[in-house]
């Protein structure tokens, strides 16, 4: 019998019916970025705990992908406490679409 599929809006939390879905994708989309730019750096969640000023028990818990009570202001913060730029960009969006959020970065070096 074959499988009934659904197609994704390309947000996860949409498609499984989190309340919010648009600001838990862009949360995850900076928890991302925070972990590479730790992996990057090759430095210790510990380390890059002490650095952002997480406890090492909750910055393991964010990347694992737990970020309740974390408020972006925070995430946003931990980036730039590890040494990276943020740029905010607030642009027109495509034709007959309505407006999304998402999160971009250059490789980390």
């Amino acid at each position: 019998m074959p499988r009934k599929t659904t197609s994704s809006t390309g947000n996860i939390f949409a498609d499984i019916g989190i309340p919010n879905a648009d600001e838990h994708a862009l949360k995850a989309d900076v928890v991302i970025k925070l972990g590479l730019l730790i992996d990057s750096k090759n430095i210790s969640q510990t380390k890059a705990a002490k650095i952002t000023g997480i406890s090492q028990p909750d910055l393991s818990r964010l990347l694992r992908g737990h970020f309740d009570g974390f408020s972006m202001d925070r995430l946003l913060q931990a980036i730039l406490l590890l040494g990276s730029d943020i740029e905010i960009r607030v642009k027109k969006p495509a034709k007959n679409r309505p407006g999304k959020a998402r999160v971009m970065s250059e490789a980390f070096a």
